[in-house]
């Protein structure tokens, strides 16, 4: 379902950023404390809603993204294009609209209308670039808090959050205790594994060689293009299982694309041809430098720095109901992590449910095998 919508880290949908009569502003407290030092100005969260918040002001569900999504997760009556999780969100569905005020922010730091290093700094009225200070998954987290408070609401019902969102639940959670009752990580991590750091190192590292990259000080007109297209490619190809790769693209020749890739090493298999569509969109999708910042801030992401152990960690945030879902072809975030993370829930006190799941599509399974991941966040949410 919704194959469309390609992977985690940033989906075919999500380019569009949302339409501006759906997307909402939050206003950080000025200044804005950033994690690792320095502090924004005028810094915002740009957010979508679905449903209504009841009068107790308690139905609150607070969705965190993967790395290059915007808020726009699904349709509404304000937009009605095709959001990033298109069939879990709403009337209904898994994340029940009628049940639930669902707001999904986009990630502090990302090029989709919150704040970033692509923004207008208010002291040059210039964009950031590399003077947007250090980000970390700490700063998305609370900037997610702080459109909760701008919306008077104390307690979220519910924290989710896949991929990177994964992180910031627990980010979330760590500091600021109490603040929300329920817990949903979807493949992610307590800490950055030593196979993801490497990953991002070099998809980082082919930005940064691109001579196009000029420092940060890159023009619009023309993007690192290519190190963004090798970052991409290499991103994808750990979205996915190689069981996937093989049954869905096996050794079938390539297709044409525009423009066409020519030479005497161009592309001769589909996959190739797969992989550089979608590496073009992205160039075109998303800013560079946003992608640098946030790419680091999840290497540098763990829960034990928060002080102790990372059941010590969890037993301090309160959280009462868990729900960790972890896939079984998933290289990127490893279903270990995701079982040692439910155990630290269950040890810090958190009624813990562990949902391992056998899909074939890797980490971008919950983008794509929605009947399973929904039925698993709907049954967490009906009896908990």
């Amino acid at each position: 379902m919704n194959a469309a919508v390609s992977d985690s880290e940033g989906s075919s949908v999500f380019g569009t950023g949302g339409r501006d009569d759906a997307r909402k502003f939050a206003r950080l407290p000025d200044p804005f404390p950033m994690y690792r030092g320095g502090q924004l100005h005028q810094g915002v969260v740009a957010y979508e809603t679905w449903g209504k918040l009841n009068e107790a002001r308690d139905n609150a569900i607070l969705l965190f993204t993967g790395l290059s999504p915007s808020a726009h997760a699904a349709s509404s009556p304000e937009d009605a294009t095709q959001g990033w999780w298109e069939g879990m969100v709403g009337p209904g569905l898994a994340i029940d609209s009628e049940r639930y005020f669902v707001i999904c922010v986009n990630s502090l730091g990302s090029c989709f209308g919150s704040t970033g290093a692509a923004s207008i700094n208010p002291a040059t009225g210039a964009a950031y670039r590399l003077s947007f200070p250090e980000l970390s998954v700490e700063d998305i987290a609370r900037a997610g808090y702080e459109t909760l408070r701008s919306l008077k609401i104390e307690r979220a019902n519910t924290l989710i959050g896949p991929s990177l969102g994964g992180m910031s639940v627990l980010a979330f959670a760590a500091q600021f205790p109490r603040a929300a009752r329920r817990l949903i990580s979807i493949s992610g991590s307590a800490a950055a594994s030593p196979f993801a750091i490497a990953l991002r190192s070099i998809q980082r590292e082919a930005i940064l060689r691109d001579p196009d990259w000029r420092a940060g000080a890159y023009t619009d007109a023309q993007p690192p293009a290519t190190g963004m297209r090798i970052a991409r490619k290499l991103g994808m190809m750990t979205y996915r299982s190689a069981h996937e790769w093989r049954e869905r693209f096996a050794r079938l020749p390539a297709t044409p694309t525009d423009p066409p890739e020519v030479g005497p090493f161009a592309p001769e298999f589909a996959i190739q041809s797969y992989l550089e569509v979608h590496a073009r969109k992205f160039v075109r999708a998303f800013d560079p430098n946003c992608y640098l910042y946030i790419s680091r801030a999840m290497d540098r992401f763990d829960l034990a720095a928060h002080g102790g152990s990372h059941t010590e960690v969890l037993k301090r945030s309160a959280i009462e109901h868990a729900l960790v879902i972890g896939v079984e072809s998933d290289m990127l975030f490893a279903i270990d992590e995701q079982e040692r993370l439910a155990k630290a829930f269950e040890q810090a006190g958190a009624v813990t449910t562990f949902a391992p799941l056998d899909c074939i599509e890797g980490h971008d399974s919950f983008l794509i095998d929605i009947k399973r991941f929904g039925n698993e966040m709907r049954s967490f949410l009906d009896k908990t």
